[in-house]
């Protein structure tokens, strides 16, 4: 087992739906012995599947995370590079016949390109093969700037495995070319653990998110539990438990 997907498998069991199945279950296990206890995990698993599971705690834990405002392209010019994060693949997708990019890869990527647009810095992008696979994160967004927005990166990062790779790897390619402040291309909700990784290596970072999220109420369905509502609160909370693993790392 590489130590990647034993990460994975841990934060599987920590975070929902999987962490609330497993009290569900630890409840129903116990509920002859303990009833009063069972009770308890019970309640709690299905509350908290709940409450998880509407779009307005789902943006409010999304939004706990967000450390900047949007940018447009006129705010870049001290910048020098922009590097945008890949977030996952499609493992041999039938109507493309290889390995794709995933929805919020693409959602970066296109912003990376807008932002390109209009100031015209050269883009690195970064991602290996995490989960196997045969092409790159790298590589893929290499191929879809190059067919599809008639540019081409400047750098590729191609064995990146998590955040901190993207950022060990990204910033020796950008120093041997004496770049030192870049633009960060990721979602809103990443920025907070991807950022302080990056200056760590030494770079200047100005945060370019995207999806900012909102914690407003307009309407019943704010508050009934989506698919949508316990995918944000599962991102967010994956966020905060992989903010607190680096933070422990490099205590101990």
């Amino acid at each position: 087992m590489t130590a990647w997907l034993a990460t994975n498998l841990i934060a599987l069991a920590l975070l929902p739906p999987l962490s609330l199945v497993i009290l569900l279950v630890a409840g129903l296990i116990v509920h002859r012995r303990r009833p009063r206890l069972a009770m308890s995990l019970i309640l709690l698993s299905t509350t908290a599947l709940y409450a998880l599971s509407t779009p307005w705690v789902g943006g409010l834990l999304q939004k706990s995370l967000e450390i900047s405002t949007p940018i447009i392209p006129s705010q870049l010019q001290a910048a020098e590079a922009i590097v945008v994060l890949g977030g996952g693949r499609r493992h041999d997708a039938a109507e493309y016949g290889s390995d794709t990019l995933n929805g919020l890869s693409l959602e970066r990527l296109r912003y990376a390109a807008f932002l390109h647009r209009g100031s015209h810095l050269p883009i690195l992008v970064t991602g290996g093969k995490p989960g196997g696979g045969t092409l790159s994160e790298g590589r893929i967004m290499q191929h879809i700037l190059q067919n599809e927005y008639a540019t081409s990166p400047q750098w590729v990062e191609d064995a990146a495995l998590t955040t901190w790779d993207n950022a060990r790897l990204s910033a020796r390619l950008l120093r041997s070319a004496g770049v030192r402040r870049i633009v960060l291309v990721t979602h809103a909700w990443h920025l907070r653990r991807a950022v302080p990784l990056f200056e760590a290596q030494g770079l200047n970072v100005i945060p370019a998110g995207i999806q900012f999220s909102s914690t407003r109420l307009d309407s019943i369905l704010d508050i009934l539990p989506t698919p949508a509502g316990l995918r944000d609160s599962t991102f967010a909370l994956h966020e905060w438990l992989g903010i607190l693993w680096y933070n422990l790392r490099a205590k101990f």
